[in-house]
């Protein structure tokens, strides 16, 4: 089975681009790249990966793997990159075999990766350098936001660089919206992950309730997911939760990751943060109960 699914993709002159890093968010964006019709040339830390890509993707337009971050990006119009944190990042852009090393001046380097904004600068400043622009570009929408091509993405850099960016990323966006200069990117996805412990955290203390008061969960969350309680949390893990299922993708090792680079940015800019602070103590709960691989959701798993 294919690891994405079909989306009538918004029209885009074909592009030789490379995508560095085929984790469960990469490999699939990478996909909706060669279906749109690009040139596409991958690398992975392991090559098997890569490989079983060019397999899945043989049909498209010659793809390709490369053994270093530097050979796949030689040539490129564009390079994607989306890998774990800010080391992982460091390490496959910067050095003799980094992306940087082989790309040509006036490519465009795009990085999806959730990491802080100190790095999307320190990248913005010496790709700038080698006369090549960067925009930082985290995304929402999980694994299955990768797979359908409907990623929400928050960009950070320039303008005119961004415009030559979004046609070819709308191959696996919904939304791909520029929110500032360079850093901009990261600061919102941190905005965004705030936002989705508070409610996760909600989400699980009203089903517990309602689970031990003796109600239809199922039939609540369809009642009031019609008023002002709904949201995406409610809509796609409401019922999941119900039926005790974590295993959709976004897991608590990674959503703690992403809550230290908020708590180091909050540090810097002032920004209290109590109801963050105090999920987060929750998520390492998780983590104990052998939950470091569930999904965000698993939250309600402690309430129980």
């Amino acid at each position: 089975m294919s690891s994405i699914n079909p989306k009538t993709y918004e029209s885009a002159p074909s592009t030789h681009v490379a995508f560095i890093g085929m984790g469960v968010m990469g490999y699939p964006m990478a996909g909706h790249l060669a279906t749109a019709g690009h040139a596409v040339t991958v690398y992975n830390r392991s090559p098997a990966k890569a490989q079983a890509w060019v397999a899945e993707f043989a049909k498209s337009k010659a793809p390709k793997s490369a053994p270093t971050p530097r050979e796949a990006a030689a040539g490129a119009d564009i390079v994607f990159c989306c890998v774990g944190n800010d080391e992982d990042l460091r390490s496959v852009i910067f050095g003799a075999d980094g992306a940087l090393a082989g790309m040509k001046a006036g490519a465009i380097l795009v990085d999806h990766t959730t990491a802080s904004a100190d790095v999307a600068r320190e990248i913005y400043a010496a790709a700038k350098n080698l006369g090549i622009p960067f925009i930082d570009a985290p995304v929402s929408g999980g694994q299955g936001g990768a797979q359908n091509g409907l990623l929400t993405v928050m960009c950070g850099g320039d303008e005119s660089v961004f415009d030559c960016v979004k046609p070819v990323a709308m191959a696996f966006s919904r939304a791909f919206t520029l929110m500032g200069a360079s850093g901009a990117g990261q600061l919102t996805k941190m905005v965004n992950q705030i936002c989705i412990a508070g409610l996760v955290q909600g989400l699980s203390e009203a089903i517990a309730f309602g689970q031990k008061a003796g109600l239809d969960m199922n039939l609540v969350l369809d009642v009031i997911g019609k008023g002002a309680a709904q949201s995406w949390q409610m809509d796609n893990r409401g019922k999941t939760m119900v039926a005790d299922k974590f295993d959709f993708g976004f897991a608590v090792d990674w959503m703690r990751k992403d809550l230290g680079l908020v708590f180091d940015e909050a540090k810097r800019n002032g920004a209290v943060l109590p109801v963050t602070m105090l999920v987060d103590q929750f998520y390492g709960d998780v983590q104990k109960l052998g939950g470091k691989r569930w999904d965000t959701s698993s939250l309600i798993k402690r309430l129980r």
